[in-house]
């Protein structure tokens, strides 16, 4: 009887702590892996899963035309030359789907 009251009283306290830390507030910041809004640090390195298809799309949708020369560089951002408003750029695409004029 007693180790069924022990237990019993672990259990209860292991599920208030559990319960206690999934209320506590995050501090810790976190990248979404697609962004809802232009990211100002754009482009952000990392491990892109657009493919060249995918990228093209994005850069297009975001308002440019002519778009070629795609290349994914060593820190996982497209690049490619394209035209927006009749003038010629060169624009990036990161993993978080940002499209911004290259730096």
């Amino acid at each position: 009887m007693k180790t069924i009251m022990l237990l019993t009283a672990s259990l209860g306290l292991a599920a208030s702590a559990a319960f206690a830390q999934s209320e506590t507030p995050s501090t810790s910041q976190t990248t979404p892996a697609v962004n809802t809004e232009q990211n100002p640090a754009a482009p952000v390195a990392g491990k892109n899963s657009f493919t060249k298809d995918q990228a093209k799309s994005r850069i297009e949708k975001a308002g440019y035309t002519d778009v070629g020369g795609l290349k994914l560089n060593d820190q996982g951002v497209w690049r490619a030359t394209a035209s927006k408003d009749g003038k010629p750029a060169i624009v990036s695409l990161d993993f978080q789907g940002n499209v911004t004029l290259a730096k």
